[in-house]
């Protein structure tokens, strides 16, 4: 019996992952993606200094238009994100991506400030400056349930590239989701680009990855369940399962204790006072970060942000992995013996030998099908994963030949 069917659709909390389950995927083609990425601000003559709230703010609301249509918005810490518009492909969305990649970090170098693409902050210690108060919330609710650590960490030093690619065809979604996830560890590796935390090295390629295991992994952990037959049911009951975050009432109050959705909506506990509405269960959707999350689309949240020589291969190389059938028969296969290693890939890099392997095969086949204006950055990634080097590999070696805050500079103007 599916999950699906297993549902006691009689009471609140059935009802609930009926509800999930039949709005979280969208039956429809592959192939149009969308591109997130994030880049750590730095003051160019003080990087110690962390840009403000209002400096930001007061910046972005007076960029220039870009050409490739993203939105500019500013993480917990001060890291910039631009969320390009889906595009019909990975290629075109990547060159979207860069042309505002451009026209930004020209900008902002024109008012002293760095756009680093690095997958932790390498330098500062963890300071929130985003007033909010859902994040002011999430920051109470990290500290009373025992991470507070790794979860101003994960908010106010963390930056990744995000893919955001269609559920596909309905009769396709189980075996689209398990290759999402068997491919996160192969991909955390050779996107791997965050050797150090608050200025220190972490003995991690991906700290970044690092501080999201050391989260509660009923919120953060991957979403498949036992056979990942049902990814909408398995979906629904992550989300029933997981601790409810925050409450709206209607500002953002952090919750001190376990209680799951299901419990709420089933009556078992009376959060605020009161039975949780529709509105309570998308607010609690929002607070739910595992690696592969259904928004009727697919979001890919497990790649370190890298450099801009290589990360439209690095994209390029995901999207057609999952979007390429001959492809994705290759990377099924190839995956396979590190689906599950999540911890060796942030740990080792591509110095682990099964993910050396995988990562191989994996760029190997995607690279076969690359346009020419991806020459460059495929045949950048194609030379690392040859030679068993993650990013993080190249951004050390620069630390130790010129120190930490010079190396941070030399990365704004490569990236530039």
């Amino acid at each position: 019996m599916s999950a699906t069917t297993a549902w006691d659709v009689d009471c609140p909390s059935g009802q609930t992952a009926a509800a999930i389950a039949a709005s979280c995927l969208h039956d429809g083609p592959v192939g149009t993606v969308g591109l997130e990425v994030e880049a750590h601000c730095f003051d160019l003559t003080d990087p110690m200094r962390r840009p403000g709230w209002e400096e930001l703010s007061a910046l972005i609301a007076a960029a220039p238009a870009l050409p490739g249509g993203s939105v500019i918005t500013v993480e917990p810490g001060g890291a910039v994100e631009l969320s390009g518009p889906p595009r019909a492909d990975v290629v075109t969305a990547s060159s979207a991506m860069m042309a505002d990649r451009r026209v930004l970090s020209t900008y902002f170098a024109e008012h002293g400030l760095g756009l680093v693409l690095m997958g932790t902050d390498p330098l500062r210690p963890t300071q929130r400056v985003n007033p909010g108060a859902r994040y002011r919330a999430m920051e109470q609710f990290f500290t009373a349930t025992g991470t507070g650590a790794a979860g101003a960490a994960m908010m106010t030093s963390t930056a990744s590239m995000q893919l955001n690619v269609e559920a596909g065809p309905r009769e396709g979604w189980a075996d689209r989701v398990r290759l999402a996830h068997a491919l996160g560890p192969t991909m955390i590796a050779l996107s791997a680009n965050s050797p150090l935390l608050n200025g220190e090295f972490t003995g991690w390629r991906s700290t970044r990855q690092r501080v999201w295991g050391q989260l509660d992994s009923a919120r953060c952990g991957p979403v498949l369940g036992d056979r990942g037959d049902d990814p909408a049911a398995d979906w629904a009951n992550y989300a029933l399962r997981a601790p409810v975050m925050l409450v709206r009432t209607p500002e953002a109050v952090p919750m001190t204790e376990f209680v799951s959705f299901a419990d709420w909506a089933d009556g078992r506990v009376a959060v605020g006072g009161r039975s949780p509405t529709a509105e309570d269960l998308a607010y609690h959707l929002t607070t739910l970060f595992p690696p592969v999350r259904p928004r009727r689309w697919l979001e890919i949240r497990y790649l370190d942000s890298v450099p801009d020589t290589v990360w439209p291969a690095v994209a390029f190389t995901l999207a057609t992995l999952l979007d390429n059938p001959e492809a994705a028969e290759i990377a099924r296969a190839a995956t396979q013996p590190v689906a599950s290693a999540w911890d060796r890939a942030a740990r080792f890099g591509l110095a682990d030998p099964q993910l050396h392997t995988a990562a191989r095969r994996c760029v190997g086949a995607a690279a076969e099908h690359a346009p020419a204006e991806l020459a460059a950055a495929m045949n950048r990634l194609l030379t690392n994963v040859h030679e068993g080097r993650s990013p993080a590999d190249d951004f050390t070696e620069r630390v130790h030949h010129l120190g930490l805050a010079s190396a941070i500079t030399e990365r704004v103007e490569g990236d530039e």
